[in-house]
């Protein structure tokens, strides 16, 4: 099982209009500063691994392997960014913003759900979590969803916070 409650905390969301939830709009520009990179950063490579191995549990279970989505991943890693630096975990974001307007501030219409975890500090320990939590199982292996976003940040603490987005085409 896991070491401790801290590690246990992860949260599923479904849509939010299934649960009547409302959103607001957010300025993507402001949630996450832009940066320049000479190559894939630690994050990135975290999020393509998240990735890869969400198509692997997918596959294993009868789904197809998902597509990764550039405008889900925004949104993804823009959610990660934001827990690390603030440490405040969970489905909601800046000003407010849930992952069905993040996704929409980064172009993306169709969202089907959201994954959260933090201090996990590999792919392969966030993923096991991940698939042994009802909620977030059923987000993973929904057959009909057919994309995917992945973020990692690493916050100052050395803390990891993951995100996964799932889109609907």
């Amino acid at each position: 099982m896991f070491d401790s409650v801290r590690r246990l905390a992860l949260v599923a969301a479904a849509p939010a209009a299934l649960l009547g939830l409302s959103a607001t709009a957010v300025h993507a520009e402001t949630i996450v500063p832009a940066t320049v990179a000479a190559g894939p950063t630690t994050s990135q490579v975290l999020g393509d691994e998240v990735i890869a191995l969400t198509n692997e549990e997918r596959v294993r279970n009868g789904c197809s392997a998902l597509e990764e989505d550039e405008e889900l991943t925004v949104a993804s890693v823009r959610q990660s960014h934001y827990m690390a630096a603030t440490g405040d975990f969970g489905h909601f974001g800046w000003r407010g913003s849930t992952f069905e307007t993040r996704s929409r501030a980064a172009g993306y219409q169709a969202v089907a759900g959201e994954n959260v975890a933090y201090g996990f500090n590999t792919t392969a320990e966030v993923m096991a979590a991940w698939m042994a939590s009802p909620p977030h199982r059923r987000n993973i292996l929904n057959c009909d969803v057919k994309a995917l976003g992945a973020g990692v940040q690493q916050a100052p603490n050395g803390t990891y916070y993951w995100t996964q987005v799932f889109g609907w085409h």
